[in-house]
């Protein structure tokens, strides 16, 4: 299914190295979920739309990073345009990042509700919106966090995709504004019933082999991949696939055009968009598979539509554009055990820990069911109460001691750290050290740090699928590129990580933090204002 058509444009420009104006109208900030830098090397002869109009007149970073530890979807994005790190930002999980009973959705029924109640200090709108009290913004993304955490606590425009429409919830609104609704009313993902996703080019353009058992479950691992006749279940697939990129841009658009975004002459407008898909199809099928280089394809050539389209409406020298990832994906094992037979693992620790914290009762004299001493997420283990150990007259260390031992005893985990540990580390040799003092914040009963060893991944019992979420260079490295008019064009070397894209933008615009922040401007990539 296609919803936007399929073009190859023409180069859009790029920095020229004249001066910069006083300040663009709209900032467009791109965020893909789950994309790898090297896709771009592996395909580049076919990336010919927006992918590649921005890698040839952008400034490229080539070493860019998610530089914390648990590379997951909510983490990333509260990262990109706050400047800060997850250990200051307070979005250390993924699935608890935005959720929130408080503020339930509109008109969709069966989403949990969310808001960036959780999230902690200030986002580049915000700083524009201190100097510029007429500065909107407007945030789109299939995932609750992917829309809510790239502005922070800022009441604009923000939604989300909920069983086949765009929606949000009672944090931001009472109910729907016209257009949304309008754009709903279409129905847009439904009318996939019965169509298929079929390759964008032909069977000989892909190298990749087609029928891996380890894709997917081993369900559904051959093109053409076909949407249910059912209209509701057809618009849940949609969520899936390549559709979804090309309906929340197709949304993010009207959205733009609705609200002028970007026709103020004497003030700066935001837009951020994350894009899906990617992540979807990564999952079930891996990063080596034809499912993700279709749809890097497809993704580049929507791209293409939205930024020509984009430029057109405010003026390309108006705009500046930032495209980057939340986090990249570590291959599915399965697939690297049969190649090139490396033992990797799918690590599960949900089994150690429930039986630790059943010795735990029992040297308690608890009974009955166990309670939740100790708990693990995303790599971390927590301490749920550490005043019962002391009232037991129990050593909490020594008890981590032991726990940290029987993890590292696990096959594929590499090292569990207690963060006192990680703070004497050498964060220049030891990139894992870093980017779990870049994850931990000092108050959130943090005792274990445990990282899988390269090439293993997380677990979820009976979902076979490939993972990110570790603080390898795999899940870390992602894509970082500036784009438009006050932007030099180029190839730049020397990390740059994703808190820095705020305080860049910021220097371009012309404005500042309104408090402390972990990244730093990337001035060398910028021209220099008069």
């Amino acid at each position: 299914m296609t919803l936007i058509p399929l073009l190859v444009l023409s180069a859009l420009g790029g920095g020229d190295g004249r001066a910069a104006p006083p300040r663009p109208r709209l900032v467009v900030v791109i965020t893909i979920d789950q994309f790898r830098p090297d896709y771009f090397e592996r395909w580049k002869p076919q990336i010919t739309g927006g992918l590649f109009q921005l890698l040839n007149e952008g400034a490229v970073f080539s070493e860019g990073y998610q530089d914390h530890a648990a590379t997951e979807t909510a983490p990333g994005h509260a990262t990109i345009l706050s400047g800060l790190w997850p250990a200051h930002n307070g979005i250390l999980r993924n699935n608890a990042g935005v959720q929130d009973s408080t503020a339930p959705l509109l008109v969709a029924t069966n989403g949990p509700g969310a808001s960036p109640r959780r999230f902690r200090g200030t986002t580049l709108f915000d700083w524009l919106k201190a100097v510029d009290p007429a500065a909107r913004a407007l945030s789109v993304s299939r995932k609750d966090r992917g829309a809510i955490l790239p502005i922070g606590h800022a009441k604009q425009q923000v939604y989300w995709y909920q069983s086949g429409i765009f929606t949000t919830s009672r944090y931001y609104a009472d109910s729907l504004p016209a257009w949304v609704r309008a754009f709903n009313a279409r129905g847009l993902p439904f009318k996939a019933a019965g169509t298929a996703w079929t390759l964008l080019l032909p069977d000989s353009a892909y190298q990749e082999e087609d029928n891996e058992p380890w894709e997917n479950r081993g369900r559904d691992i051959v093109f053409p991949h076909r949407y249910p006749v059912d209209t509701a279940r057809a618009a849940s697939m949609v969520a899936n696939t390549p559709a979804i990129d090309s309906l929340t841009l197709l949304f993010a658009l009207e959205g733009l055009e609705t609200l002028r975004l970007g026709h103020r002459s004497n003030g700066t407008d935001l837009l951020a968009v994350s894009l899906s898909a990617t992540d979807a199809v990564g999952h079930s099928y891996g990063p080596d598979s034809r499912e993700v280089h279709d749809q890097v394809l497809r993704l580049d050539r929507y791209l293409g539509w939205f930024l020509k389209r984009v430029t057109d409406r405010v003026g390309r020298d108006n705009v500046v554009i930032v495209l980057t990832a939340d986090h990249g994906v570590t291959p599915l094992p399965e697939r690297v055990r049969a190649k090139t037979g490396t033992q990797v693992y799918r690590v599960l620790l949900d089994t150690l820990v429930t039986a630790v914290n059943r010795e735990l009762d029992r040297l308690a004299g608890g009974g009955g069911a166990s309670r939740e001493w100790l708990s693990f997420d995303s790599g971390m283990l927590f301490l749920q109460d550490n005043g019962r150990f002391a009232a037991m007259s129990l050593n909490t260390d020594s008890i981590i001691d032991a726990v940290a031992a029987r993890i590292r005893a696990v096959p594929g985990v590499a090292r569990a750290d207690q963060p006192a540990d990680l703070a004497r580390a050498d964060t220049v040799s030891d990139p894992v050290a870093r980017r779990w003092i870049h994850h931990i914040p000092a108050d959130a009963g943090i005792v274990l740090a445990v990282t899988p060893h390269p090439g293993s991944i997380w677990d979820i019992p009976n979902v076979p699928i490939a993972m990110h979420g570790h603080p390898s260079e795999d899940d870390a490295h992602v894509p970082i590129i500036l784009w438009g008019r006050g932007v030099k064009r180029g190839t730049y070397a020397g990390r740059m990580n994703t808190v820095d894209i705020a305080p860049t933008l910021g220097q371009l615009l012309g404005v500042t933090p309104l408090s402390l922040i972990d990244g730093h401007a990337r001035t060398d990539a910028l021209v220099p204002r008069d």
